[in-house]
């Protein structure tokens, strides 16, 4: 076995990429968070990709092929955080606008933020939070 380093990971980011079972739904869904379009990967003509983008923010999605079964369940066990400056009420007024059902209204939070939650499409869990005061 390699020597264990005592070194801590410098990491500048996470960019989780998501496999959905529909994905120009859910591509709609993160446009009402927000998200614009970054990049797209076609072939032949068939969208099978997005990267997206939210200030430094990037997620990627990608369409379920149906090869690991067309009904297995996505998401459990998994929630995404979004810190954003923004204003987490006129962000989530947005979203509602936008048609995005939020599961549960901006509140404070018990480590001092403000937050909503939705569920993406495919079962995703997402929380979109500012920054904690403490």
């Amino acid at each position: 076995m390699a020597d264990v380093q005592n070194k801590t990971l410098q990491g500048k980011g996470v960019m989780p990429s998501l496999t959905v079972n529909n994905l120009q739904q859910s591509l709609d869904f993160f446009g009402g968070l927000g998200f614009e379009v970054e990049d797209r990967w076609e072939d032949k003509g068939v969208l099978l990709g997005a990267m997206l983008k939210a200030g430094d923010a990037r997620l990627g999605l990608s369409q379920d092929d149906g090869k690991k079964g067309r009904d297995r369940t996505k998401g459990v066990g998994v929630r995404i955080y979004i810190e954003t400056a923004d204003d987490i009420d006129q962000v989530a007024a947005r979203a509602k606008a936008a048609g995005v059902a939020l599961t549960n209204e901006p509140h404070d939070t018990e480590w001092g933020s403000r937050a909503f939650e939705v569920m993406e499409p495919s079962g995703f869990a997402i929380t979109i939070t500012s920054p904690s005061s403490t």
